[in-house]
């Protein structure tokens, strides 16, 4: 079996990225040290407002964390120029902004750790972790930051 390109990928997936979006105050979208990039906290196209648990679903949640790994793609592409760069997917850390009751933050965040998986393959399998937030900036469902091995 021959490796797919990301680019082979995400056109399999039916996945056009988006302009990456800029921060949302004063700070970078991203930083690139010693071959990590570290991508600033994104969220999910559209700017969704309100709580898991609440106003959405997990499998809604599951949506969302999808859109905000298409946000990080972009802002990777932007950074590099070309997904080819990534040489691993390190890191993956999601905000879950949540209702008190809300015990399936988990299960929300696997949309973005399957859209890694799916895009990347073997190098998109990560550590992370993940948190419910009391809440989060622009009352968005979620925020996930996050932490690559690129090519220098």
């Amino acid at each position: 079996m021959t490796e797919q390109t990301v680019a082979s990928r995400l056109a399999e997936l039916g996945i056009v990225l988006p302009d990456a979006s800029e921060p949302a105050a004063k700070y970078a979208n991203f930083v690139k040290v010693n071959g990590l990039l570290f991508v600033s906290g994104k969220g999910p196209a559209g700017n969704p407002k309100g709580k898991l648990g609440h106003d959405y679903t997990t499998e809604e949640g599951y949506q969302f964390a999808r859109q905000t790994g298409i946000e990080v793609l972009a802002v990777l592409k932007s950074a590099l120029g070309t997904l080819e760069k990534v040489k691993r997917v390190v890191k993956i850390q999601g905000f879950v902004n949540a209702d008190a009751n809300f015990e399936e933050h988990h299960k929300v965040l696997n949309g973005c750790s399957d859209l890694m998986m799916d895009v990347f393959g073997e190098k998109g399998v990560h550590a992370r972790s993940v948190f419910g937030a009391v809440s989060v900036r622009d009352n968005l469902p979620i925020i996930i930051d996050s932490i690559f091995d690129v090519e220098e």
